[in-house]
């Protein structure tokens, strides 16, 4: 859909695919997607959860001859995506917005066919005598309720090229519709540079065409240049301000010149695995490696560069953008493969008039380009055109990546603080200006707290074997759990390893909610499901539900006052330790809400749901109504040190799936005499004597020193543990950690040193102390 744009070097070449001749496009739940199908090519789509329909709506006569054609004999119309558009909220709005832009005026006439979960995957192959044709693939689905359990799911479109023109480059990750189009495109064919100027404020999106291919970077102040003199983006300096070896979207994302003056700002990164500023490649690597007369990216610079009057170096320090490099503990640097895929990108905004040159690296001796130079393609977006900061992840490695979310809450906490990390996808404050780590902690100790727990994982598991799979795939007894209660779980692979944690709630017979950490859970469940004949839907619905916690002695206060509940429902003041209820906002006229008594502090404390699109009336009855109470906000640095202090894991720190729950510290979700079915793992778990059982307990240093998660800890020379997380108690007045320990060590009362420079030059001694640190009998958390 890009109009035609300058391109320096003459005309857009169709290059798509020199080692790859496929693209997979996502399809967001209640989004459309626009397709251009030529001859010969083929489409896939896929229901990755087995549960969505596909929508496709034809934009011109020609198109629907020809695609009817090639559909199933029997289709239904396309009838779902005007239901999302008769509903009033976000979803709705936005879809219009799409089909206005993609040229559906009027979706009433629009005409089409829906292809049923059953029906997918399904492949669409376009005749190679046919013209091309232009169609919308949708993913449409109703808003979900909190009480409901079906929600709107992505698809995966597999389109496969001949070739494809660089046109076809996926655009910068924006949070609006109207997506900014390039105002100036540069293509820099394999094994060469180009050079080209840009204006402060605007955009330079960096392409990997097809895949695992290096593009060396470097700018120049163009003033400077001008006058004779070269000041140049320079590594020592941007690592120093930074604090960080690269660059990465968020806080840590600026590029200084050689006087620490920004140069660039990273704004977002599909990748995230470049090389720091090690030399572009030489003609004495070459030289040295025996290919004598190899072109190199030093070369190539050297070339482009001479037009401006830039002296030739030997070798040029230049941001190595898809260089896989590692650096070993001894200081050793090694490499392998990009990580990039095709149309991956880094995207940054100039600071000031630049003068920057980009390569696509020649190198073909070593892995550093998958032994394939290929093509990288440069955009240059206008200074008017928006795009926030995003990073990618992926679930699974091959899949298209998917860019850091705001959640429904961003547009309240982002007026409150500039501090925000990527957590699983979605930016979550770490700390709100005004108020501090520590004075937050206090809040939430002593009075009252709110924070954004949205990225947290949701998926609805229901269907008749519903119990079953998850009485299979859970290490607790589900058959024991009642409706309306949760239960707090692991799961764990056949080894005992954790696969993830997290809290079960029973919203039916056959209905539950799964509320956890990791988006792969969702997959694996699935996967179990089908192995195991299970008659049962797993659907995520992480984007239909946001949450807030609510912590703190005054929680229960707080919400009583705002949450109406019906006689049906238990009230918020009744509600018991690990239940939850359906109520409103306000009265029995505002927005539903479901109000579970959990949380991660180890305080009194409760966790409110809703739909995104009421995420900001929620923040702003809660922040209200809360003020009288000595409400703060709270970011994740705080909620680290509660739930430290309170004994809870964390995964990546206290488990990971080389980590069995004993380990973990959680053996008490593993009932292996009250639970007698199988659940996968229990044999790998039931072989484990407790005697041979590591144990998560928790250390006091006797100072304040920081230490860190992997610390070792020792018994005279000898390593007997490891630090799992570590934060200054204000609590105790010490530091404290969590500590894996080998049972003979672990005894409550031992004395241990925790080991830093090498675990032998500095020793701090430290005492093994029972878990929690705070409130040991859970009192608070209960009362």
């Amino acid at each position: 859909m890009n109009p035609t744009v300058p391109v320096d070097g003459g005309e857009i070449p169709a290059v798509w695919g020199l080692t790859s001749q496929h693209r997979t496009h996502r399809i967001p739940g209640q989004s459309a997607h626009w397709l251009s199908l030529r001859s010969g090519e083929s489409i896939e789509i896929v229901s990755p959860d087995a549960i969505q329909c596909c929508e496709l709506l034809p934009l011109d006569d020609y198109s629907r001859d020809q695609v009817a054609a090639l559909l199933p004999d029997v289709v239904e119309p396309a009838s779902l995506y005007r239901a999302q558009l008769a509903q009033s909220g976000a979803s709705a709005k936005r879809l219009h917005r799409q089909l206005e832009r993609f040229g559906v005026a009027d979706p009433a006439l629009a005409q089409g066919w829906q292809l049923d979960a059953g029906q997918l995957p399904f492949s669409l192959v376009l005749p190679p005598d046919a013209s091309p044709v232009t169609l919308l693939l949708l993913a449409p689905g109703l808003d979900m309720a909190v009480d409901q359990h079906v929600a709107s799911g992505e698809l995966l479109i597999e389109h496969r090229y001949r070739s494809a023109p660089l046109t076809d480059l996926p655009l910068p990750a924006t949070d609006s519709d109207d997506q900014p189009l390039p105002i100036r495109e540069i293509h820099v064919p394999h094994s060469s540079a180009r050079a080209y100027e840009v204006k402060a404020g605007e955009w330079i999106q960096v392409s990997d065409v097809a895949g695992k291919q290096c593009s060396d970077f470097i700018a120049f102040d163009l003033d400077a240049i001008k006058r004779g003199d070269e000041i140049v983006l320079d590594s020592t300096a941007t690592r120093t301000l930074a604090g960080v070896a690269l660059p990465q979207p968020g806080l840590y994302s600026r590029f200084a010149d050689q006087n620490m003056v920004t140069m660039l700002e990273l704004v977002q990164d599909t990748v995230g695995r470049h090389d720091s500023f090690l030399f572009a490649c030489t003609s004495k690597y070459y030289e040295d490696a025996g290919y004598f007369g190899h072109i190199s990216c030093t070369a190539n610079f050297n070339r482009a560069l001479k037009p401006y009057g830039v002296r030739p170096r030997a070798g040029w320090p230049a941001i190595n953008f898809f260089f896989n490099t590692q650096a070993q503990p001894c200081g050793t640097i090694g490499m392998d493969e990009p990580w990039s895929r095709p149309g991956d990108y880094v995207l940054m905004r100039a600071s000031r008039d630049l003068l920057c040159v980009s390569s696509a690296c020649p190198d073909d001796i070593d892995p550093a380009n998958g032994w394939c130079p290929t093509d990288i393609h440069i955009r240059i977006f206008a200074a008017d055109a928006e795009f926030p900061r995003a990073i990618a992840t992926r679930t699974t490695p091959l899949e298209p990546a998917r860019m850091t979310k705001p959640t429904a809450f961003h547009s309240r906490t982002s007026a409150l603080t500039r501090h925000f990390t990527e957590y699983r996808g979605y930016w979550v404050p770490t700390e709100f200006d005004g108020f501090g780590a520590r004075a937050e902690y206090l809040s939430c100790r002593e009075r009252v707290a709110v924070m954004d727990l949205s990225p947290l994982r949701k998926f609805e598991v229901t269907g008749p074997d519903a119990e079953a799979l998850l009485q299979k795939a859970l290490t607790r007894n589900v058959r024991r759990l009642a409706i309306g209660a949760v239960v707090y779980s692991a799961i764990c692979h056949e080894t005992g390893g954790m696969i993830d944690d997290g809290t079960l709630f029973r919203m039916g017979e056959q209905a539950f909610r799964w509320i956890c950490g990791d988006p792969y859970t969702g997959i694996w469940l699935r996967e179990l499901a089908a192995r195991e004949g299970y008659r049962v839907r797993v659907q995520e619905s992480t984007d239909q539900l946001h949450n807030l916690a609510v912590q703190g002695p005054q929680s229960r206060a707080l919400l009583s006052k705002i949450i109406w509940t019906p006689e049906a429902h238990t009230p918020v003041e009744s509600l018991a330790w690990f239940h939850f209820t359906v109520g409103r906002l306000g009265g029995p006229q505002g927005i539903p809400v479901m109000v579970s008594r959990t949380g991660y502090t180890g305080e009194l404390g409760f966790e409110v749901w809703c739909h995104p699109d009421q995420g900001a009336e929620l923040w702003d009855a809660i922040w209200q109504a809360g003020q009288p109470l000595g409400l703060a906000p709270l970011g994740f640095d705080a909620l680290d040190m509660l739930r430290i202090e309170a004994g809870l894991i964390f995964a990546g720190y206290e488990f990971c799936p080389e980590t069995d729950p004993y380990a973990a510290g959680i053996g008490f979700t593993v009932p292996l005499k009250s639970k007698e079915e199988d659940f996968v793992g229990r044999t790998a778990l039931a072989r484990i004597p407790a005697s041979d059982r590591e144990r998560l307990m928790g250390l006091v240093l006797d100072s304040e020193d920081l230490i860190s998660h992997g610390d070792q800890l020792f018994n005279g020379r000898f390593p007997v543990g490891v630090v799992t997380s570590a934060t200054r108690s204000p609590l105790i007045g010490k530091t404290i950690a969590l500590v894996r320990l080998m049972p003979e060590f672990a005894e409550p009362g031992t004395r241990l040193e925790v080991g830093q420079l090498d675990g032998q030059q500095k020793r701090l001694p430290g005492q093994v102390v029972a878990l929690p640190f705070h409130d040991p009998e859970r009192i608070r958390v209960r009362s």
